[in-house]
C-alpha cells in the first residue's frame, strides 16, 4: 500500500510538472520515424495503433489520405461489424425507438395498471438506446479503420450538437448520429444541414416541435407562439456564424418560417419523427436575409436552408471550424481562405473541402505539429488505441470521461464541447489524466492485458522528447507504461 501512495505521488508530482510544460509551449518529441508521418496520424486519425505508422509507410501520406477520404473502400474488421450489428437499437428508426422504449408509451400499451416492477423495468429499458449509442460510438473511435470518418463525425456531431439529457432525447441521439451525421458526415452540407434540421432530436432539442405561429388554428395548449430558438443556433452556430451579417428581425423571421416543423412520434405521417403541422404554420411572405419567400409551407424551410448553406458567411464559418479543429487552436486565416474558396465552388462538398486542408502547406507546416490539446475524448481514445486494448470495459472508461467533463452526447449547451486549448488545459483535469493513465496502464479499462512499454513506444514512433525518454528510463518498471501514457506527447496532437 505505502509503495502504491509513493508511486501515485511521483505520478501527481508528474501530472503536476505537466501540465507546466504543456501551458508553455507544446511538446519538442524526437522521432526515428518522419514526423510529417505522425503529425498526419495525429490529426486524420484519433491516434497511432499498432501499424499506423508502417500502413503510411508503405502507402504513403497522399494514398492514405486519399484511402480515408473515401472510407468506403475500407472494409471494417469483422470483431468491430459483429459488436455493431449486435446492438439492436442501433438500425431502428425514430418511430420504432419511441414506440419501444418509451416508458409512458410501453405503460399506454397494457391493458392494466403497471406494478411497481414493470414501471422499474421500463424506467431500465429506455436506457438501453443511449446505452448502445455509446457503446457503438466508442468502439468505433477505437477500432474503425474509417478514422477520418470516424473523426468527421465527432466534429459534425458537436456542430449540431444534441444533448442526450434532455427529455426523451435519449432514445434518438444513436439515430440522430446514424441516420443524419453518419452518412453526410464526408458528403454534402446542404444535405447534412437538411437532414439536422428535419430530425425529431433537434427539434426536440432546440424547442422547434413548439414553434407556433401565433393566432393559427394550431395555436393551442403548449404550441401558442413563435420560439426563436432553432432559427438562432441555425444561424449563429450551424451556419453563418455570429458574425455572420444577420438581424434579430432574420431571427423572427426565420422562425416564422420554421414554424409547424414539429415532431411525429407515434408514426402518423412515416417513420422519419418529422411531420409538418400545417395548422400552426405562419403562411405569410417573407423576406429572409434580403430575399423573397413566398408563404409556400415547409418548402419555405427548405428555401431558408438553401439560402444559408449557400451563403458567404456560411463557407467562412465552416471553413474556419475545420481549420481549428485539424491544424491550430488559431488557423492561419490562408488556410480558412482557401477552404472558404473550396466549399463555395463545390456547393459545399465536404470530402473536397477536406481534401484541399489535407494538401495544404498550412497543414504541413511543422510549426503546427503538436501544436493541438486533445480534448478529454480524444485523449482517452488515443490512449485506448496505442494500448492496444482488445477487450474494452465501455462503463469505466465512460465513467472517466464523466470526471474530464466529456461524454458523447453529452453537452448540454448548443455550441458543443469546445475544441481548443482554453477550454480543458487546467491542473484539476490534468491530475485526472494522469489518474486515467495509471488505471490504464494496470489494465483497469480492459479484459485483456495492455501492449507493453517498449510495444507502446513503438505504436507512438518513439515520437518522445528527451525529458520523457529520462523521466521514463529513471522511474521503476510497473510506472514506465503509465507514464508514456501521461506524458506531454501523449496530450498533444
Amino acid at each position: 500500500m505505502r509503495l502504491r501512495v509513493k508511486h501515485w505521488i511521483l505520478l501527481s508530482v508528474i501530472g503536476c510538472l505537466l501540465y507546466l510544460g504543456l501551458l508553455i509551449s507544446p511538446s519538442n518529441a524526437n522521432s526515428a520515424v518522419d514526423p510529417s508521418t505522425i503529425h498526419l496520424l495525429n490529426r486524420i486519425s484519433y491516434g497511432l495503433r499498432s501499424g499506423d505508422i508502417e500502413l503510411v509507410q508503405s502507402q504513403g501520406s497522399k494514398a492514405y489520405i486519399a484511402s480515408q477520404l473515401n472510407p468506403e473502400s475500407l472494409p471494417q474488421p469483422p470483431q468491430l461489424q459483429r459488436q455493431i450489428e449486435e446492438l439492436e437499437t442501433l438500425s431502428l428508426n425514430p418511430v420504432e425507438l419511441f414506440m419501444g422504449y418509451d416508458t409512458k408509451a410501453s405503460q399506454e400499451r397494457q391493458e392494466t395498471e403497471p406494478t411497481e416492477a414493470e414501471k422499474k423495468l421500463a424506467r431500465e429499458r429506455s436506457k438501453e438506446p443511449l446505452k448502445q449509442a455509446i457503446q457503438a460510438h466508442i468502439l468505433r473511435a477505437i477500432y474503425s479503420p474509417r478514422q477520418l470518418q470516424e473523426v468527421m463525425v465527432d466534429f459534425w456531431f458537436n456542430h449540431f450538437n444534441v444533448f442526450a439529457g434532455k427529455r426523451i432525447n435519449r432514445l434518438w441521439v444513436g439515430n440522430y448520429e446514424e441516420s443524419v451525421i453518419r452518412p453526410h458526415a464526408l458528403g454534402k452540407f446542404r444535405d447534412l444541414l437538411g437532414a439536422t434540421a428535419r430530425h425529431p432530436a433537434m427539434l426536440l432539442y432546440l424547442d422547434n416541435e413548439q414553434n407556433t405561429a401565433p393566432g393559427s388554428p394550431g395555436a393551442k395548449g403548449r404550441y401558442k407562439g413563435l420560439n426563436e430558438n432553432y432559427a438562432r443556433e441555425l444561424m449563429e452556430l450551424h451556419t453563418l456564424g455570429v458574425d455572420g451579417g444577420y438581424t434579430q428581425e432574420d431571427v423572427i423571421t426565420l422562425a416564422k418560417i420554421f414554424t409547424g416543423w414539429s415532431i411525429d412520434r407515434r408514426g402518423k405521417q412515416g417513420d422519419t419523427g418529422f411531420q409538418f403541422a400545417r395548422g400552426r404554420h405562419d403562411f405569410n411572405d417573407k423576406v429572409f436575409l434580403g430575399q423573397a419567400i413566398a408563404g409556400s409551407g415547409v418548402a419555405e424551410g427548405e428555401k431558408a436552408l438553401d439560402i444559408l448553406a449557400q451563403h458567404p458567411a456560411t463557407a467562412r464559418y465552416i471553413s474556419y471550424k475545420l481549420s481549428q479543429y485539424f491544424v491550430a487552436d488559431e488557423p492561419p486565416q490562408s488556410l480558412v481562405n482557401k477552404l472558404a474558396q473550396r466549399f463555395q465552388k463545390t456547393d459545399g462538398d465536404i470530402r473536397l473541402v477536406l481534401e484541399t486542408l489535407f494538401q495544404s502547406e498550412e497543414f504541413w507546416d511543422s510549426k503546427y505539429y503538436d501544436a493541438k490539446f486533445k480534448t478529454p475524448y480524444q485523449y482517452i481514445i488515443s490512449a485506448l488505441r496505442t494500448t492496444g486494448i482488445k477487450q474494452p470495459k465501455i462503463k469505466p472508461i465512460l465513467g472517466f470521461m464523466r470526471q474530464l467533463g466529456m461524454i458523447p452526447y453529452g453537452c448540454e449547451t448548443p455550441n458543443g464541447y469546445p475544441n481548443t486549448q482554453e477550454g480543458w488545459l487546467n491542473p484539476d483535469g490534468m491530475m485526472r489524466r494522469v489518474s486515467f493513465a495509471m488505471a490504464l496502464s494496470n489494465g483497469h479499462f480492459s479484459q485483456d492485458k495492455p501492449a507493453n512499454t517498449s510495444q507502446i513506444a513503438n505504436t507512438l514512433g518513439n515520437h518522445l522528447s528527451a525529458n520523457t525518454k529520462e523521466a521514463i528510463s529513471s522511474s521503476p518498471e510497473n510506472l514506465r507504461k503509465a507514464l508514456i501514457i501521461g506524458s506531454p506527447e501523449m496530450m498533444r496532437r
